[in-house]
């Protein structure tokens, strides 16, 4: 089997080219290597550009007639970007995607999964979610995503494309044999700062306490990236009998998590777990906007799949740590 991976050299799309490649599948990859990195695809057979070149696409798939399906990781998906500028983020994760989707179903490729995103949900009473729950996207960068997956259902209907969304919330980790992982020094996010903490030596931040949560600080679904990249795994495996089950001609949508998601505070006691030092933590009221979250059900990634989240959150953190070390090592090569 061969499967092209747009940004297959980004954090997860290059994380699902390895897991591809020892899965005996062959990675072809696409990136404009505006967020990733060229080391990350040199592995590969790799092609520089735009997933709306038609050209390019032509000559990808000319030079690589068996490639059986898509794995479409390029995107925009920085959420305050997102709000700055919409229409770039729906220029690039729709309009560009469309354009993509036409040729390769010109060409005959016609399996399409999609690397999408569970932050469009509407939070249930229990802040767990399943394929079900209401969609209620609260910015352009989860509304790009589920235009998307309008455009997808709405084309398969057509029968002219077979397609899957897989949404999911927070990848950790990194490949744990070190190939590639986050491409950025200084990530923002809560993992992120907890490194940044550790390494100072200071304290991590728990910003709002009270949230009607287990321990009362907001609810994550942190899932490590290398359990994410075995179900784009999985899922192209078991395309055909995931389509010929689904209720919808031609689409499907699966969850992918941990079952139970993560809070700040148990993702700070998982980070000492990992290091062997308990993180210091302090607390402080909710920032503007924050939110108490929610997390995903995974009953049917486990039943059409077979698949659930296997690695735990110290063991992301443990491979977020190892990767932060070897990253500079990354960059200067670049």
């Amino acid at each position: 089997m061969k499967v092209l991976i747009t940004g297959g050299a980004g954090y997860i799309g290059s994380t699902i080219a390895a897991c591809c490649s020892d899965s005996d599948i062959t990675p072809v990859i696409l990136d404009d290597y505006s967020k990733g990195l060229r080391e990350f695809s040199q592995p590969y057979a790799n092609y520089e550009g735009d997933i709306a070149d038609v050209s390019l696409i032509q000559r990808i798939v000319s030079e690589h007639p068996d490639i059986d399906a898509v794995i479409h990781c390029a995107a925009k998906i920085v959420v305050p970007e997102s709000v700055s500028v919409p229409l770039d983020y729906y220029e690039n994760n729709v309009a560009k995607s469309i354009t993509l989707l036409r040729e390769l179903s010109r060409l005959g490729v016609r399996r399409f999964i999609l690397s999408s995103t569970a932050s469009m949900y509407e939070a249930g009473d229990d802040y767990m979610v399943d394929e079900s729950g209401a969609v209620a996207p609260q910015g352009p960068y989860s509304a790009s995503k589920w235009m998307l997956e309008r455009v997808l259902r709405d084309f398969a209907a057509t029968g002219a494309m077979n397609s899957i969304a897989l949404r999911y919330f927070n990848p950790i980790g990194a490949d744990p044999s070190m190939r590639s992982g986050l491409q950025d020094p200084q990530p923002t996010h809560a993992l992120g700062k907890m490194i940044e903490a550790y390494r100072s030596g200071g304290a991590f931040t728990v910003t709002g306490v009270d949230w009607p949560t287990r321990d009362g600080s907001a609810l994550r679904d942190y899932v490590h990236v290398w359990d994410l990249a075995r179900a784009h795994v999985a899922a192209l495996q078991k395309f055909d009998e995931v389509i010929a089950q689904s209720e919808v001609a031609g689409f499907d949508v699966i969850n992918l998590g941990t079952g139970t998601g993560t809070t700040v505070f148990e993702l700070a006691n998982a980070f000492g777990d990992a290091t062997g030092k308990p993180l210091e933590v302090q607390t402080a009221a909710p920032r503007l906007g924050d939110v108490v979250g929610c997390a995903t059900l995974t009953a049917k990634a486990a039943r059409l799949l077979d698949w659930n989240a296997e690695l735990t959150i110290a063991d992301g953190v443990r491979d977020s740590l190892a990767w932060a070390e070897k990253l500079p090592a990354v960059l200067h090569r670049e």
